[in-house]
């Protein structure tokens, strides 16, 4: 018979693994259910306008203090959305980068193969934008996680150079007006328009010029047949000929002889009727010919002029794209980027060099209805003025602490007003200047992170930046600041291997 009485030290002992067991379902339960809420959560804080027709996304700015991304037009903000940064130990870095490539589908090679959809690199050491799970607080390995859904939106729209602030606090551009913001040259555009119907023309006559050298050419080709013939019939002709000439020289009887004289005479008499028809064919041949070559040479001649034409509208339309200015106060240097390119650089003047000017983004603007080109600027706030560290705070969460720190205009023109740049590089760039072109004023240097296939890369050094300083940096690459050739377009990082360092 079996007892029903378990001694005390057996029971403990034999559900020790049933407790264990339903203990972990709970505790993996309480954690699905609060990602689920979380990710609920974000869901719904994801933000759009609709009182407006939305224009092409010009920057995103990613505030660390209230975990917020939002992306601007020309006009305002368009889109918003919560985000996870990097947690503690690997803060995302404060700073300005640009978008340098975009991959629909990434998994990291660093991190367990851990996929990251809709990746959009910031920095070839592996800062980037991406799907992924937002627990409500920074929790990423440096990156910029956004909902799922956002961030398939928001790779949609975006393009590579797109300019993306990461700020300590939450910044918000203001509009601006100075005489020393650049403003393009009249003309630019209509001059790369007319390049570029140009192009277009000389394109089609190189095609109407080639399709006139294949009519001419199969022309010739026809003409070309009854040659021939008459070419092949002159040959068996004069054959007939000189077979007769040999049978009248061994001819043994008079019969024969008279037989070959007259096979003779008529062999003479088609060779001469042969070549007076050939001399005419050839003749009737001859203006064809001609006319081919007449047109191969016309058509070589529209297709030289078709590529130059197509290079100068290339040109033109590089000289459209963004140009980015940055100067810095630490090396009081003046940078010009264009289309990932560096193409200028040159010592500045600073008015009171060793007081410290701020971090300051100045961008182009082109606002439907208004010819004129404007200008709005971002300035980047440090620390927490209280706590000496930005205060992070779960998504959606806005009360009177967190608002949105609006830059001080007349603060902006003051440092504008510090800077000398001389007159002919303030022509050369306001000649490049288009919309979505950028100056940014900077107490600090370039970062490493600058260099081939990227835009300028500026990090705030009094901030953390744990995310980027654990990866492992690329080799340095030496930059040369000079006229670019054209543009090169980096779906991949341009450095000596071909996987990127996540």
């Amino acid at each position: 018979m079996t007892s029903c009485f378990l001694d005390f030290k057996h029971k403990q002992t034999s559900f020790r693994p049933t407790h264990i067991a339903i203990t972990s379902l709970a505790a993996l339960i309480a954690a699905a259910n609060l990602a689920g809420a979380a990710s609920g959560r974000s869901e719904r804080l994801v933000a759009s306008v609709e009182s407006r027709t939305v224009g092409e996304p010009i920057m995103a700015i990613v505030s660390l203090r209230r975990q917020q991304i939002t992306v601007y037009d020309a006009n305002g903000w368009i889109l918003r959305a919560p985000v996870s940064s990097g947690q503690a130990g690997r803060e995302t870095p404060a700073g300005i980068f640009s978008i340098i490539q975009k991959e629909a589908e990434h998994y990291s090679n660093l991190y367990d193969d851990a996929y990251m959809p809709h990746m959009q690199r910031l920095t070839w050491s592996g800062i980037a934008l991406h799907g992924g799970h937002l627990p409500g607080h920074p929790a990423s390995h440096g990156c910029v996680r956004m909902p799922y859904d956002f961030a398939e939106r928001l790779f949609e729209v975006t393009k590579l150079g797109m300019r993306v602030i990461v700020a300590p606090n939450d910044v918000a551009p203001v509009s601006i007006v100075h005489p020393a913001l650049f403003q393009p040259k009249p003309g630019t555009s209509a001059a790369a328009a007319a390049r570029a119907a140009e192009a277009d023309e000389a394109a089609t006559k190189a095609d109407q010029a080639r399709l006139v050298a294949m009519t001419a050419f199969r022309e010739v080709a026809q003409a070309m047949v009854p040659v021939r013939v008459m070419r092949n019939l002159k040959l068996r002709a004069e054959a007939q000929l000189a077979a007769a000439e040999h049978a009248i020289a061994s001819a043994g009887s008079a019969e024969a002889k008279e037989q070959a004289e007259d096979a003779k005479a008529k062999a003479t008499a088609r060779v001469a009727e042969l070549e007076a028809q050939l001399a005419a064919a050839e003749a009737e041949l001859q203006p064809k010919h001609d006319a081919l070559a007449a047109a191969r040479e016309a058509a070589a001649a529209a297709e030289t002029a078709r590529a130059e034409a197509a290079e100068a509208a290339r040109k033109a339309a590089r000289a459209l794209e963004p140009v980015s200015v940055f100067i810095s106060r630490k090396t009081q240097r003046l940078y010009v980027r264009q289309a990932f390119q560096p193409i200028l650089e040159i010592p500045i003047t600073i008015r009171d060099p060793d007081l410290p000017i701020g971090t300051h983004v100045f961008t182009a603007l082109e606002r439907p209805g208004n010819g004129d080109m404007q200008w709005s600027v971002v300035s980047l706030v440090g620390r927490h003025p209280e706590s000496g560290m930005p205060e992070l705070r779960s998504p959606g969460l806005q009360d009177e602490r967190v608002q949105q720190t609006l830059t001080d205009p007349p603060a902006a023109k003051e440092v504008l007003e510090r800077i000398a740049i001389p007159e002919d590089t303030h022509d050369q760039i306001a000649g490049m200047v288009s919309p979505r072109s950028s100056l940014i004023i900077s107490d600090e240097a370039l970062s490493v992170e600058t260099g081939r296939g990227t835009e300028f890369v500026i990090l705030m050094s009094g901030e953390p930046q744990g995310g980027i300083s654990i990866r492992r940096r690329r080799p340095e690459t030496a930059v040369r600041y000079e006229p670019r050739g054209d543009r090169l377009f980096y779906g991949r990082s341009p450095f000596a291997s071909p996987d990127s360092t996540w």
